[in-house]
């Protein structure tokens, strides 16, 4: 499953009014329950905590990457949101966060496709030129490309 597939327009934000992590959560979690990814958008947010109480999901360079494992994913999706103001996030760095993408993976989907969505993002977070895209661009088609460009 490559990450073109299962990114689209509808599934970013790049304005997001959030205030604080929790409220990225949230947003994106309502993002990928209006486009019918989650039977329960609430069981969702729990379990995304429980992942985030194992660790840090902060990755640094103002990128955080939470993910819920979860039984309300009908299909495994990303949402992803970038907020114009700094977001507190248990970071690799300790430095805020304003590029989010929120991972929603079937229970069914755990390893395999998981781990290997998660390899193609950070293949994509490791250029330099990708990640100053990302935090800059207010183009959703744009955001598409540079985290499918390397597939």
């Amino acid at each position: 499953m490559g990450l073109e597939k299962i990114l689209n327009e509808n599934l970013i934000n790049l304005d997001l009014q959030a205030k604080n992590k929790d409220e990225a959560i949230r947003e994106l979690t309502a993002m990928l329950q209006r486009e019918g990814k989650l039977s329960d958008a609430g069981q969702f947010i729990r379990d995304v905590y429980k992942r985030e109480a194992e660790g840090r999901t902060g990755l640094g360079n103002h990128i955080a990457i939470p993910h819920g494992k979860s039984m309300a994913v009908l299909s495994t999706a990303v949402a992803i949101g970038r907020t114009s103001h700094a977001l507190e996030w248990e970071s690799l760095d300790d430095k805020p966060v304003h590029f989010i993408i929120l991972f929603a993976v079937r229970n069914v989907d755990e390893t395999t496709v998981h781990l290997k969505l998660l390899a193609k993002v950070a293949a994509a977070l490791a250029d330099e030129d990708n990640l100053q895209k990302l935090l800059r661009s207010n183009d959703k088609k744009e955001v598409i490309k540079t985290m499918s460009k390397e597939e």
